[in-house]
């Protein structure tokens, strides 16, 4: 037992190496001294003394797992680009739109937007916060406690709130982006950050009352709310539903492009030509779908999403750009396959079809990046995802940069031929 406790006692000298220390190591430390000082002959009997240090032990080792994989402070990659993140969060209601979520007949649907863009540095500025709403959360975020998010304060986001927009051109392309099925956008912050750092303002969307927790322009934190029925066991009909709610959400931002009332200081610097419409998951999904029914989107990007409705019929016309995580690790479902053959063969416009070995579904997002370096090791071993978020976001973002203006008429391959060849990427 003595043993065990020794061993358990370097696992969190480094882990606090690693990563630095938390106030939750406090009793995990006392129950270790504690523990150790039990096989001294202090405490009389060998069978007392063994239980004693063995309790002990075991509850440091349950607040050991607890604290390691939960409670550390997650450490985003630095952005790769040339440019400052700056980032700013616009809030607004569409008088003319009912809010389908609640039973509030009086109720409008509320467009929530957080802008990542090219800034002016300053590296001594407050960066922005990670998630909307901390100190004001629900007491559950996506099924998980609020008390797990509790430091998350103290991520650093490599954005700085409200910064000056950086001039070295005029106007700057645009990404709208739409998350993954119950995702904030707070989810991808590596990914958008790493986007704007290369000369891009982001425009990424939180849906409210489908994202995990938003906060709307008067200020109330809202969460899911979900109505399945009985006749619909697959969710495909819902799907479909919240399909068209998204498409409207980004119609509505796509309207505000241009309006001092919704962005303030950044409209002067976003353009509406070339207009990428990009997402993971549902949100690539549901930017294909706004691509195949407005013509202001000039290129889509599906990262790993599944089609649901009539959106692999569509005949799309503009480049359209497929990102996949590793079959073997995600096994995509028969909708996604069939879904995506379908909207390919249909297709109208250049398509490339990528996919990236060893990343799987949320390589895309923080959520690897949420658990502590070992944990996480652990994790890519028993459901994939070695590859990293580091470098899943590298590769794609390589790969959407072809799709943003100046060239803005298709895939180029200058800039991105490694990451072309290495997701497999073919063409059409």
């Amino acid at each position: 037992m003595r043993i065990l406790a020794i061993v358990l006692a370097i696992l969190c000298a480094t882990q606090v190496w690693l990563e630095g220390a938390y106030w939750q190591w406090i009793p995990i430390a006392m129950l270790l001294g504690l523990g150790l000082l039990s096989e001294t002959r202090h405490v009389r009997g060998q069978r007392l003394r063994r239980a004693v240090v063995g309790t002990l032990v075991a509850c440091s080792l349950l607040l050991y797992l607890a604290c390691s994989i939960f409670l550390p402070v997650p450490v985003l990659p630095l952005p790769s680009g040339r440019y400052a993140v700056g980032t700013s969060v616009h809030r607004w209601t569409v008088p003319t739109r009912d809010e389908p979520s609640t039973e509030m007949g009086a109720d409008r649907r509320g467009i929530v937007v957080q802008a990542w863009y090219p800034a002016l540095a300053d590296a001594n500025a407050p960066r922005a916060p990670y998630l909307d709403g901390l100190g004001r959360l629900p007491e559950r975020v996506a099924g998980l406690p609020r008390v797990l998010m509790r430091q998350y304060d103290r991520i650093d986001t490599h954005a700085v709130r409200d910064a000056a927009v950086n001039t070295d051109v005029a106007h700057w392309p645009v990404v709208l982006f739409s998350p993954g099925y119950g995702a904030t956008r707070s989810f991808y912050t590596s990914l958008l950050t790493d986007l704007a750092s290369r000369g891009v303002i982001v425009l990424a969307i939180d849906h409210p009352y489908e994202a995990a927790v938003t906060e709307l322009d008067d200020g109330r934190i809202v969460t899911p709310v979900e109505r399945f029925l009985p006749t619909d066991p697959d969710r495909t009909t819902y799907m479909a539903r919240q399909t068209d709610v998204r498409i409207a959400d980004l119609r509505d931002v796509l309207d505000a492009i241009g309006s001092p009332s919704r962005f303030g200081a950044l409209t002067e610097h976003l353009t509406r030509e070339g207009i990428v419409a990009a997402g993971h998951s549902f949100g690539g999904a549901a930017s294909v779908a706004l691509a195949a029914t407005d013509a202001r989107v000039s290129a889509a990007v599906n990262i790993d999403g599944t089609m649901y409705g009539a959106t692999p019929d569509h005949s799309l016309q503009q480049p359209f750009l497929l990102i996949e995580s590793d079959h073997d690790e995600t096994q995509h479902g028969r909708l996604f396959l069939e879904g995506h053959a379908r909207l390919l063969a249909h297709a109208r416009g250049p398509t490339h079809r990528c996919q990236l070995e060893r990343a799987n579904h949320y390589s895309f997002t923080d959520a690897p990046l949420l658990l502590s370096s070992p944990w996480r090791w652990l994790a890519s071993v028993i459901v994939g995802g070695s590859l990293g978020v580091k470098e899943t976001v590298r590769i794609t973002n390589d790969l959407l940069m072809t799709l943003v203006p100046p060239d803005g008429r298709g895939l180029r391959a200058s800039g991105a031929d490694e990451s072309l060849e290495r997701a497999r990427c073919t063409a059409r």
